[in-house]
């Protein structure tokens, strides 16, 4: 926990003076101020971000982490638990849907094993933070211990620190694993105090009779385990899941390197519940990606503080939408940087 506290004491500010710089040069780009709406006002925010007037982009991560879930047995998803593991394999074989819009943002895809309920193969493709095989059943108790809930933010840490040397400079959040909306759903839950139903969505596309089951399912997860809302370690190791909790260490840890962390659907939704619930300086970091077809993805978003930069209908998770807000995100900063202004290209301003 120790190193979790020394990563939150880190985390500083926005640099007010380089988004003022940036804000004074979309003023004079050619164009009318305010032209490019949203466009501008994320250029601005990763200046506030880098510390940097004209930031550039250059090495695009997107962190992909999977795990399983003991509630998956309970029939909350319409896909066995061994999928978890076959879509690693195939995010390894660059065949996934986050692989191909990876490519096409120029982004890497960095594929970890949080909790895999399978010994994964091993290879340099793979990243192995694997805090045990799958959470338990969180109807029947905690999800995982206090200890685990710990482990898995710090794996989190150590992966994007590890990216960072490599010379990340702006990172995507994904996850894989069958059922972990649940887990979602029930943290969103506690953190918004919003009624159950309201905050559960149809995950992999179930239907009305697995909704319902779903819904009373986290109720009794809930009931069980009673998670502190004061405390979201409490909260992750009672009804979180592996890779929501190595999320939160990833947007921990890029807040505190002073990068942009692009986050992704539902699922990376409920690990910036946890991360801004530890660290609320953590939100200035963040950007959010999409606004997915879960129902409780809205709910989560306007508790955090975050307008989604699209909405597309999308709920695959994976990073697939992160991968979407890099490339806008990259875009947003490409003008900043390369736009002319009135006096470099000659042309007179508004009157």
């Amino acid at each position: 926990m120790q190193r979790i506290e020394k990563i939150i004491e880190q985390i500083g500010p926005l640099d007010k003076e380089a988004m003022k710089q940036a804000r004074e040069r979309q003023d004079f780009l050619t164009k009318p101020k305010g032209s490019l709406g949203v466009l501008e006002d994320v250029s601005i925010r990763v200046a506030g971000i880098t510390g940097s007037p004209m930031p550039e982009i250059v090495d695009k991560v997107i962190v992909t982490m999977a795990g399983d879930h003991g509630t998956a047995k309970r029939g909350v998803s319409a896909f066995p638990q061994e999928v978890t593991a076959q879509m690693v394999y195939n995010f390894i074989r660059g065949g996934a849907g986050i692989n191909v819009l990876a490519r096409h943002a120029g982004a890497r895809v960095v594929v970890v094993d949080m909790g895999v309920a399978a010994d994964l193969e091993p290879g340099p493709a793979l990243v192995n933070k694997k805090v045990n095989h799958g959470t338990k059943d969180m109807t029947e108790g905690p999800a995982m211990t206090r200890e685990e809930a710990v482990r898995s933010i710090t794996a989190g840490i150590e992966v994007v620190e590890e990216e960072m040397e490599k010379g990340a400079d702006i990172i995507g959040t994904g996850d894989m694993g069958i059922g972990n909306t649940t887990p979602s759903s029930a943290i969103t839950a506690v953190f918004t105090g919003r009624d159950v139903r309201a905050v559960t969505g149809r995950g992999t596309g179930v239907d009305d009779a697995a909704l319902e089951n779903k819904i009373a399912v986290i109720e009794e997860s809930l009931k069980v385990n009673r998670p502190e809302r004061s405390d979201p370690i409490d909260v992750l190791a009672k009804v979180g899941g592996f890779e929501i909790g190595g999320l939160a260490g990833v947007i921990l840890a890029g807040a505190k390197n002073r990068v942009p962390v692009v986050i992704d659907g539902f699922i990376s939704g409920a690990a910036a519940l946890i991360a801004t619930g530890l660290a609320p300086q953590s939100k200035d970091y963040l950007i959010a990606a999409h606004r997915s077809v879960e129902s409780g993805h809205t709910i989560m978003l306007e508790h955090i503080g975050l307008t989604p930069l699209m909405d597309l209908n999308m709920r695959l998770g994976e990073g697939t939408g992160a991968a979407l807000g890099i490339s806008i995100t990259e875009a947003a900063v490409k003008i900043l940087r390369e736009m002319a202004t009135f006096a470099d290209a000659g042309v007179s301003e508004s009157e």
